[in-house]
């Protein structure tokens, strides 16, 4: 797939994420959210990064309250230079917006974890495939983030779970050498493990 098939693809997915209605998002929001709860990874978890959704992404703040019932440590991407750090997140939180616009927990700077200390991290994406392959919003802040699960295969953790609305599923999406692979996906219809895992 060129650079400018990606592309296509970027604008046409986020174009049609941005055409559903709050009340359509809420409702699928929600099913991804029953989906995920369902599936059994939250309960080998502690420490769980999520995010604040942007430009039509799948909400998952239905699901904070549960994360924290259930004593999981939440956690929120933070910017810092090309790469995320990830900063606690409670009903306290405070918050201010990044560069893009989207707000991220401030003030606890030395309370932040780096990426290999969290356990699940529920990714934003625009579209993905059955082989873990997924397209971004063109950043580049979760490849280079995660980077290390590429070459160090010791290193699981985290595991690195998609978080997607059905429609935003491709056949096929050629992998770039930079390219870090998801683990799992949750939509709508479902959780599963993708081929390149199990």
């Amino acid at each position: 797939m060129s650079l400018t098939e990606r592309a296509r693809v970027r604008r046409e997915v986020r174009a049609a994420r941005r055409k559903l209605s709050d009340r359509d998002r809420d409702a699928l929001s929600h099913r991804l959210g029953v989906n995920l709860a369902r599936s059994g990874v939250l309960l080998r978890t502690r420490r769980v990064a999520a995010f604040w959704p942007n430009d039509g992404e799948v909400d998952l703040g239905g699901l904070f309250p549960r994360l924290w019932q259930a004593g999981k440590e939440l956690y929120l991407p933070v910017i810092a230079g090309s790469r995320l750090w990830f900063a606690p997140f409670d009903p306290e939180a405070r918050m201010a917006d990044n560069r893009y616009g989207i707000p991220e927990p401030r003030g606890r700077r030395r309370a932040r974890v780096p990426p290999w200390a969290l356990d699940l991290v529920l990714m934003p994406l625009v579209a993905f495939d059955d082989a873990g392959n997924r397209i971004g919003m063109g950043g580049g802040f979760y490849d280079q983030t995660f980077a290390y699960k590429r070459h160090r295969q010791s290193l699981r953790r985290p595991v690195l779970v998609g978080t997607a609305f059905g429609f935003q599923h491709r056949p096929c999406l050629d992998a770039r050498p930079w390219d870090v692979p998801l683990d799992a996906v949750v939509t709508e219809h479902g959780f599963r493990w993708l081929a390149s895992v199990r």
